[in-house]
């Protein structure tokens, strides 16, 4: 039976098949299919403001979240009715911060013209002054806000996302009244915004967090995957785990997407997870310019297949481009996922501690020798990994190990 890959994006559409084929003669190779169905230019530029594997990656609710809008709706009884429809008592995203950025267009002026832009009879110093009142005052609210509101703003999010938009509005009326009151009066509502927005940034900064977890279904935090490499380089060089506080000592805070780095070395390789399995069979062998079909695939293929016949990814290193491939299979769990990134990691330092010939060529039948062994240790002692990393303090429930929207493959034949 000829091999046959279906790829799909985490949405679940097919993005591309696979398919293998032999002739008498013994020769092979593989061919690309791609759906005649293809995005649209609209489809395309809607989805950079969207999230990744938009709408199956999020709830029902969300799109509602991001249209209603309470400066559309001037009565409070409106958005009573709209807060009962979607049945979330959080109000606006998209469009209202696009009115909220007129409306602070327009206090704004109102603020610059109260303390005197154009008047040319006015004190720059007390314009600077009030500025630096404005300033403190808004800082020091923001401290005893934080710790009067910090362990009630996650239970109750909801109320305080939305009373967060009810505090900025204020402020920018505040700010547009100013200009019609005396100097005295105007410093005092001047203050009393800048106390409102301090309000508004506490309470919305603070409940975002919970707003997201609560309309994402994917993971999309993690703790583990940024400090992979120094984890996992000590657990198979040393035999140790180190806790979350040992390896922030030394952790890179910048670093390169994709980097392999063996503890504090400098970097071994890259890794690409997730990314579509085209980018694997590169490697493997030239793909045809014009049909894109890849020539002796199938077999070489067909192997790596059987040799990953237990995970849930396959994986290949490309020793000439220092570049490690992660295919990841439909349904690939977590931990899947970082034993994967541990073994392409351990790979590639078992490569550049060979210095033999076949090392240095590294032929097919080379890479996948060193990948097979390399499989079988880490085999062996990933349970035991596995623990060692929850007793350390690791979540390793969820893995963010891949930057970009991710595709699974299901193999068949």
């Amino acid at each position: 039976m000829d091999l046959e890959i279906h790829e799909r994006d985490e949405a679940g559409n097919l993005t591309a098949t696979y398919i293998g084929s032999s002739t008498d003669q013994g020769k092979n190779r593989l061919d690309i299919i791609y759906p005649t169905q293809t995005h649209n230019l609209w489809t395309r530029v809607l989805a950079v403001f969207l999230p990744a594997g938009y709408p199956h990656s999020v709830t029902e609710d969300y799109m509602w979240y991001q249209i209603y809008v309470s400066d559309l709706f001037p009565t409070l009884v409106a958005q009573q009715v709209l807060i009962e429809r979607i049945r979330l008592g959080v109000c606006q995203d998209s469009l209202q911060a696009f009115s909220s950025s007129i409306a602070g267009l327009l206090s704004s002026r109102a603020v610059l013209q109260g303390v005197g832009v154009g008047d040319a009879s006015a004190n720059p110093t007390t314009a600077l002054l009030l500025s630096i009142l404005q300033e403190s005052t808004g800082r020091i609210a923001t401290i005893l806000f934080a710790d009067r509101l910090g362990t009630s703003l996650s239970p109750e999010c909801k109320m305080y996302r939305l009373a967060a938009d009810i505090f900025n509005d204020a402020a920018m009326l505040l700010d547009c009244l100013s200009p019609a009151l005396p100097r005295g009066p105007r410093t005092l509502l001047l203050s009393t915004s800048s106390v409102l927005r301090a309000l508004c940034g506490v309470t919305a900064g603070s409940s975002k967090a919970s707003l997201s977890a609560h309309f994402a279904k994917w993971g999309n935090l993690g703790e583990l995957n940024a400090r992979a490499n120094i984890v996992f380089s000590t657990f198979l060089d040393q035999g140790t785990v180190l806790s979350p506080k040992e390896v922030s000592l030394q952790e890179r805070i910048f670093e390169w997407g994709g980097v392999l780095r063996w503890r504090r070395s400098s970097p071994l390789a890259s890794a690409k997870i997730g990314h579509p399995l085209k980018d694997l069979l590169a490697s493997l062998a030239p793909a045809h310019e014009k049909t894109g079909s890849v020539r002796d695939a199938e077999a070489k293929m067909m192997r790596l297949i059987r040799l990953y016949s237990q995970e849930e990814f396959l994986l290949w290193y490309d020793a000439p481009q220092r570049v490690g491939h992660i295919a990841l299979k439909e349904g690939a769990a977590a931990k899947s996922q970082l034993k994967a990134w541990a073994l392409i990691l351990w790979i590639t330092q078992r490569h550049r501690m060979d210095g033999s010939a076949e090392a240095t060529s590294a032929s097919f039948e080379f890479t996948l020798d060193l990948q097979r062994s390399s499989l079988q240790d880490l085999s062996s002692r990933w349970s035991d990994c596995i623990q060692r990393l929850r007793t350390a303090g690791w979540d390793i429930d969820v893995a963010s190990l891949e930057t970009t929207s991710g595709s699974r493959i299901c193999v068949q034949g």
